[in-house]
């Protein structure tokens, strides 16, 4: 992989175009999954509107893959060059509150070129939240890639204690607010794409624990391999919030962006492996 991420991009995207036909037609890689996410998220849209964002999406995806491959050697240059924020200003504003912050989003664009591109807008420590992969050779290298330019790696599982080890010190701690908890902490449910989700409440308890001041970074495409993102405000005071607020106010924000352009979200991921009455209480 390390050889492949030394090839230019447009050489890449040659190589994304084949894994599109690989995935899409050859081997069908979770189609069937795609698409039942795809009929239940969007029951408004006919069959040829949602085969069009299907479409979409695969071809995205073998981009995405071969993005993140370049991540391995891409230069910090390269980097800032692709991936431009629109207002950094507003975290330098945080920053004088005394407060740290807690910045969301989802498996929407190229997360992980934001989770890079974070690391160049302050000299305050970026905690990068994870959830580890089974697979322990492609977590050991999403854990690398990801502390290429000084971001710090936590496991969803150490998250708290980090944050309490570094409580006297400013952070910007990155997150994406749509994984699918395990069953056994599935405690809260909510309306999300048309269907009951179960939805992580931790970083509803990380904000409120720490007051940390809490952001939804949206991140756009514009073309092939370049991106910006926005910070949007969601409280400066997370301790002010009421139960689930802070939880209601980013899943509703992905929610948004991925109405707008559905084809940029993680749709082969399977979302929905449960449902409230699938839980035992």
């Amino acid at each position: 992989m390390y050889l492949i991420s030394l090839l230019p991009f447009w050489l890449l995207y040659i190589i994304s175009d084949i894994l599109f036909v690989f995935l899409y037609y050859i081997i069908g890689y979770r189609r069937n999954v795609v698409q039942e996410n795809l009929r239940n998220s969007f029951p408004e849209k006919t069959d040829k509107e949602r085969a069009y964002i299907e479409k979409e999406y695969f071809k995205y995806l073998g981009d995405l893959i071969m993005e993140t491959i370049k991540t391995i050697s891409i230069s910090e240059k390269e980097i800032k060059r692709r991936v431009v924020a629109t207002n950094p200003e507003l975290l330098e504003q945080y920053f004088k509150t005394g407060k740290s912050v807690i910045a969301v989003s989802g498996h929407y664009c190229n997360w992980e070129y934001a989770a890079l591109n974070f690391c160049f807008f302050s000299d305050k420590k970026f905690m990068i939240i994870y959830k580890p992969l089974s697979n322990t050779t492609f977590d050991d290298f999403f854990v690398r890639v990801r502390s290429r330019f000084g971001g710090i790696p936590v496991s969803m599982s150490q998250t708290m204690r980090k944050m309490v080890q570094y409580k006297n010190e400013q952070t910007v701690s990155v997150l994406v607010g749509d994984q699918t908890p395990v069953r056994a902490e599935a405690n809260y449910f909510t309306d999300f794409l048309n269907q009951q989700t179960p939805v992580f409440l931790g970083i509803e308890k990380l904000a409120k624990t720490l007051d940390d001041i809490v952001v939804f970074y949206k991140m756009e495409r514009l073309k092939r391999g370049f991106y910006t993102y926005t910070l949007l405000p969601l409280t400066n005071e997370a301790k002010q919030t009421a139960t689930h607020e802070i939880t209601e106010l980013h899943v509703k924000c992905l929610e948004k962006i991925i109405r707008d352009k559905p084809q940029y979200w993680l749709w082969s991921h399977r979302r929905w492996k449960f449902k409230p009455e699938d839980i035992q209480r």
